[in-house]
C-alpha cells in the first residue's frame, strides 16, 4: 500500500499572498515620479540591504543546511531574465493600459507549460489544462473593460506579451535554483544582479531617475518592500514546495489583486463583467491546484 501523498496546502497559500503583494506594483508604479525603467531599477535597488541584511541573519542557519552563498550561473541568470522581464513590462507600460501590461505579462503559465510539454514531456491532467484556460479568461474578463485603443497600444502589448517570456524563463530559474539557496540568498543574489541590469537602462531612458520630491520615494519604496521584498521573496519560498506549471498559474492572482486595488484606491469601478473575470479566475486556481 502506498503512502498518502498530502499537497502543500501552506506553500500555495503562501504563493498566493506573494501573488498579491507582487499585484500591488502598478498601483506603486502609477504614483512614481520616475520614468518607467528608473521605477524598476529603484525597485530592485532600495530592496538589496535589506535582502542582504537578512542573509546575514541566516547565515548560520545556511551553513548548517549546506547551502550555497556563492553567486552561480543560474542566479545571475535569473537576475538577468527578471530585468528583461521589468524592463519590457515597464516600457509596454508606456504604450499600453496597465490592465493590458499586467494581464500579457501575467501568460507566462502558457510558457511554461509549453516549455514543460516539450523539454521534459510533461503531461497534464485534464483538470489542470481546465483550470489554467479558466483562469487566463477570467484574467482577461477582469482587465478587458479597461483596455483603450491608441496608435502605439499594439507595441505596447507586443511588449507585455515578451515580457511574460522573460517572466516565464525567471519563474523556471527561480525553481531551479530554490534548492541550492535559501530564500533569503536566493533573493539577495537575484535582485542585485537585476538591479545592475536596469541601471545603465533607467539613467538614459527619456523621464527622472531621482524623485522630484521627497514624498516620490515613498512608492519607490513600496515597491522595494511589498512587490520585491515581501512579494517575490516569499514567492521563491513557495517555488520550493509547487510544481512550476501550478505555481505560474496561481501568480494569476496579481491582476485580480492589481483590478481591486485600483477600485479601492483609484476608485476605478469594477463592472459585473470584471467581478465575474475575477470569480473565473479563482475557481481555474482551485481547479489547476486539482489538477496537480
Amino acid at each position: 500500500m502506498s503512502p498518502t501523498r498530502f499537497f502543500p496546502a501552506i506553500p500555495l497559500v503562501v504563493l498566493l499572498i506573494g501573488g498579491m503583494l507582487v499585484g500591488f506594483g502598478p498601483i506603486f508604479m502609477r504614483l512614481a515620479e520616475v520614468n518607467p525603467l528608473a521605477s524598476a531599477f529603484w525597485r530592485m535597488a532600495l530592496a538589496a540591504p535589506f535582502l542582504w541584511a537578512w542573509t546575514y541573519g541566516v547565515r548560520h542557519r545556511d551553513h548548517a543546511a549546506g547551502k550555497r552563498v556563492d553567486p552561480s550561473m543560474v542566479v545571475i541568470l535569473s537576475g538577468l531574465l527578471f530585468a528583461a522581464d521589468m524592463s519590457l513590462w515597464h516600457l509596454s507600460l508606456s504604450y499600453t493600459t496597465v490592465a493590458n501590461a499586467t494581464l500579457l505579462t501575467n501568460f507566462a503559465p502558457i510558457f511554461i507549460a509549453l516549455w514543460l510539454w516539450v523539454a521534459y514531456k510533461v503531461r497534464f491532467a485534464r483538470a489542470f489544462l481546465i483550470g489554467m484556460v479558466l483562469a487566463l479568461v477570467g484574467a482577461a474578463l477582469l482587465v478587458g473593460p479597461n483596455a483603450s485603443g491608441g496608435k502605439d497600444k499594439l507595441l505596447g502589448d507586443c511588449l507585455g506579451l515578451a515580457s511574460a517570456v522573460f517572466y516565464a524563463a525567471y519563474q523556471l530559474t527561480i525553481k531551479d535554483a530554490r534548492d541550492a539557496y535559501s530564500t533569503a540568498r536566493l533573493m539577495a543574489w537575484s535582485t542585485t544582479a537585476t538591479a545592475l541590469a536596469l541601471l545603465p537602462f533607467a539613467l538614459f531612458a527619456p523621464g527622472p531617475f531621482f524623485p522630484t520630491t521627497a514624498a516620490g520615494w515613498l512608492p519607490l519604496l513600496s515597491l522595494a518592500l511589498i512587490a520585491q521584498l515581501g512579494g517575490q521573496s516569499i514567492i521563491a519560498y513557495a517555488f520550493a514546495h509547487l510544481p512550476a506549471s501550478l505555481s505560474s498559474v496561481s501568480l494569476l492572482i496579481q491582476p485580480l489583486t492589481a483590478a481591486v486595488a485600483a477600485w479601492l484606491i483609484f476608485q476605478e469601478a469594477m463592472l459585473p463583467l470584471q467581478v465575474l473575470g475575477g470569480a473565473l479566475l479563482l475557481w481555474g486556481i482551485y481547479l489547476a491546484r486539482k489538477g496537480s
